[in-house]
């Protein structure tokens, strides 16, 4: 598995988000108001959440179906549907940061996530932390 499993912290961490949500929920569920590049994800309590968000997902290996499912449970905010797309799709984005996601967003619409129209307004508003 990854590198954190065994840690005390993350073995504490993950269990309070299992105990509330049954699982390690996605980040705008620990941080509603925030942007995906919020420097809070860097530092902080967002960055431990992350890395315990990435440990409990690559100790799932969720299918692409499961993937989807999850995403259901807890559809993204449009500013976050590039990242929904990345995690359903294992899409490489740093090593391809000019990923063209207009595919992606397509099939996001035929799943029947919402909001697809309205990523480029949601994702540029200043309001976001």
């Amino acid at each position: 598995m990854g590198k954190y499993e065994n840690t005390e912290w993350y073995l504490k961490e993950s269990k309070a988000y299992i105990d509330q949500y049954g699982e390690v929920p996605p980040p705008w569920m620990y941080y509603p108001n925030a942007h995906p590049y919020s420097i809070g994800w860097r530092m902080g309590g967002g960055e431990s959440f992350i890395m315990v968000l990435h440990e409990w997902l690559e100790q799932q290996k969720f299918t692409e179906e499961e993937r989807i499912a999850y995403m259901r449970k807890y559809p993204p905010p449009p500013r976050w549907l590039e990242w929904a797309a990345s995690f359903i799709w294992n899409l490489d984005t740093v090593d391809h940061p000019d990923l063209d996601f207009t595919p992606y967003f397509e099939k996001l619409e035929m799943l029947g996530f919402e909001g697809v129209s309205d990523f480029e307004k949601d994702f540029n508003n200043d309001q976001w932390e």
